[in-house]
């Protein structure tokens, strides 16, 4: 009897021995290969489901010894949903280490000043974050909208162009809505002061910054620009904007022309008077600001001298005069 108890515990420390080596040897060895690489881990996957991510879709070497480490070191439930870029030739307690840290890799996506709203999801959808066609019925949802602290009926002006830092897994149409208005309404804060007079509606002054940003790319141009359309306002005159007509266009072809200036639309200021209903791009600060604090100007006209700026008038004769020098026989 003594006999079999010996050579049971002999077996069972060999056992143990060899069980420990097998987990020892593995833990010691890198379970990816030479090369980095992204694995993303959705919300609500269990230790099991991740497991299966990192071996079908990272290429990394998990098995039981996985689960055992994950078990042993206590990080089996510490594991969080996110976007992980794993190091090359990683131990698997280094693995397990980078998805306990919750550290999702930042995606930086940065929106120029200009964008429609549609081109904002369109960029977006390119990469994966969100569905166009539910990003852009969200931009025009009035009840969502007020949600956001705007009532509006449409985000089109308001989804402020800047640089965001994106992770994958948490966002999402509604997050990044709700990130670029609370952007707008952060610099809306800073800029719309005390010190402001304008006699124009915020709505309004989204609007005109937002053709003054399709009207102009030079910087110090701005306030001219917002000068000279503050002054048509104030004389009755049409705004007359080219940026306004063809954003009232479906499917603008690229080529404006004279029967598209005299097509009655809500934003073709060649046929209405005033401020279109809304704007027709989002807005930098620069040209919220330009609308705010506009040039003290006597223009009332201005056209482009075909590289990049324009050449401003106060009268008509002028205005005809500029025209034929720049239009007709370029710069």
């Amino acid at each position: 009897m003594l006999r079999k108890l010996l050579i049971t515990a002999c077996l069972v420390i060999c056992a143990i021995g060899g069980a420990a080596l097998w987990l020892g040897i593995y833990i010691l060895s890198p379970v990816t290969g030479p090369e980095e690489r992204i694995v993303f881990i959705p919300k609500g996957s269990g230790i099991f489901t991740i497991q299966a991510i990192l071996q079908d879709e990272a290429d990394v070497d998990v098995d039981i010894r996985f689960l055992i480490t994950a078990r042993l070191t206590g990080l089996s439930c510490r594991l969080k949903a996110g976007e992980y870029q794993l190091p090359a030739n990683a131990f698997p307690h280094q693995i397990l280490q980078i998805l306990a840290s919750g550290k999702s890799i930042l995606h930086r996506l940065t929106f120029p000043e200009g964008l429609t709203a549609e081109k904002v999801a369109e960029i977006l959808a390119r990469d994966g974050w969100v569905n166009t066609e539910t990003f852009i019925n969200l931009c025009g949802d009035p009840s969502f909208i007020r949600t956001l602290g705007l009532n509006q009926e449409s985000l089109e002006g308001y989804l402020f162009p800047d640089t965001y830092l994106l992770t994958r897994g948490e966002a999402d149409e509604i997050a990044i809505i709700s990130m670029m208005t609370k952007r707008f309404n952060a610099i809306w804060e800073e800029i719309a002061g005390e010190d402001n007079h304008t006699k124009f509606t915020p709505h309004q002054v989204v609007t005109l910054a937002s053709i003054v940003e399709k009207e102009t790319g030079a910087p110090d141009e701005r306030p001219l620009i917002a000068g000279v359309f503050i002054n048509r306002l104030q004389s009755g005159m049409k705004l007359q904007s080219d940026p306004t007509v063809i954003y009232g266009i479906a499917d603008f072809n690229g080529n404006l022309t004279k029967a598209d200036l005299r097509t009655p639309t809500p934003y073709n200021t060649y046929m209405i008077k005033g401020i279109p209903p809304g704007p027709i791009c989002n807005p930098g600060r620069a040209s919220l600001e330009a609308v705010l604090h506009p040039s003290n100007t006597p223009y009332l006209y201005f056209v482009s001298k075909n590289d990049g700026t324009h050449h401003f008038s106060a009268s008509l004769k002028e205005h005809n005069r500029a025209v034929r020098t720049y239009q007709r026989s370029g710069p």
